[in-house]
């Protein structure tokens, strides 16, 4: 199996895939009209990539079957398209908690005792102890958790070794599982507005997301209170963001940006990062050698399965439900041909098959296969089936529960 890596990848996971057996194109840096050339002329069956973007042209341009994704999200890559190709995509979610969570209890820190501002001083020759021992303490204040999925879950403990309250509210948090966590239950984002000094934002990026947080939000939070985001800058409405930060005296910290520069270097100059209540990170938020190296191994789990198994874990873009309505079940006897003939005469039948699985029972004389259809099969065919072929010794057809 031939793997093209487009983006930095840790050693361990490099030599791991080629024990694995792997034939490993190592391209770090390969993107755009370079990786349309590198796909169609190396042709991998995978394809891995970071911060790179995965494109129409870059999954049309060679035989590529599963794309991972080296971290936990995959709006990089273009789904729609992979899913019409028959293309897996795959990420390693998780892997990245702990980090992410560190960092954006950094963020919390440093704006809380302004330390950026104290380093700059300090390294101008200032001096300045009155203006900088003004913090307000985290010990005893409330932060508001915007999403609880696994980077949410790992900043409860930490906050409450801070001593802090938390709230919290996901689309899918119920009020028990708020209780289980050891967290009060917001039943909307704005309730977190209202009552976090701090809150924080753990979201994926997706069309029931993007500018969740908008002007009512921020509208909603207390003057002078921190927002921090280290998820995807496009859940926040940039443009309400930066009116909070000047006329609520909101401070934030923030890890990632609406609008950042395709290349892990160059320029970026947004309006934003001109105000003194900011303070910024380069999207960095997984960059720790733990999570690198735990992403790394997780990389090569999904493959090495695909590579052995056929099955990728972790897949992003398979169908959660098919437009199958019946379920034809053949017992049958594990011979040649015998399922040849039943989809030729599904075929015969304008039938088509969603899904089908074949379990073959110990000592491989019997076999049931299942197969998922989008109609019924007429009764002619369900009864012609066992007399065309000996070898079927059963056939039945079940409505399936939509």
């Amino acid at each position: 199996m031939r793997v093209l890596i487009a983006d930095k990848f840790e050693a361990s996971g490099l030599a791991a895939l080629k024990a694995a057996g792997c034939e490993v194109l190592n391209l770090p840096g390969t993107k755009d009209a370079a990786l349309v050339e590198a796909i169609a002329r190396n042709a991998p069956d995978v394809l891995v990539v970071r911060s790179t973007k995965v494109t129409a042209p870059m999954l049309e341009a060679g035989s590529v079957k599963l794309v991972v994704r080296a971290g936990a999200g995959y709006n990089t890559i273009d789904v729609g398209t992979a899913s019409k190709r028959g293309i897996y995509v795959s990420n390693c979610p998780g892997k990245n908690s702990v980090a992410v969570a560190e960092l954006a209890f950094g963020l919390m820190l440093a704006l809380d005792r302004r330390i950026a501002d104290n380093v700059i001083s300090l390294r101008k020759g200032e001096w300045k102890k009155d203006e900088y021992s003004k913090a307000r303490g985290l010990f005893g204040r409330t932060l508001g958790l915007i999403g609880v999925g696994q980077i949410g879950q790992e900043m409860i403990p930490r906050a409450q070794a801070f001593g802090m309250n938390v709230m919290a509210w996901s689309r899918s948090l119920t009020p028990r599982r708020a209780e289980e966590l050891g967290v009060e239950y917001a039943a909307t984002p704005l309730d977190v507005a209202r009552a976090a000094d701090v809150v924080s934002l753990h979201l994926a990026l997706g069309s029931d997301t993007k500018t969740l947080v908008k002007a009512e939000f921020f509208e909603a939070m207390k003057p002078g209170s921190f927002f921090i985001n280290t998820s995807r800058g496009e859940v926040v409405d940039q443009a309400a963001l930066l009116n909070a930060l000047r006329e609520k005296k909101i401070r934030a910290g923030l890890d990632v940006f609406a609008n950042e520069p395709a290349s892990s270097n160059g320029e970026f100059k947004e309006e934003i990062l001109n105000e003194a209540g900011l303070y910024g990170t380069h999207h960095i938020g997984a960059s720790t050698e733990q999570a690198q190296e735990a992403i790394a191994a997780e990389t090569v789990r999904i493959i090495q399965s695909f590579k052995e198994t056929g099955k990728v874990p972790n897949v992003v873009n398979l169908a959660a439900r098919t437009p199958a309505t019946h379920m034809l079940v053949a017992r049958h006897r594990d011979r040649p041909g015998v399922l040849a003939c039943i989809l030729d005469a599904l075929r015969a039948a304008d039938i088509n098959v969603q899904e089908m699985e074949n379990t073959v029972f110990e000592g491989a004389e019997a076999a049931v296969a299942r197969i998922n259809l989008d109609k019924a099969p007429p009764r002619e065919t369900l009864e012609r089936l066992p007399r065309e072929n000996e070898n079927i010794i059963q056939i039945t057809l079940v409505e399936l529960k939509v």
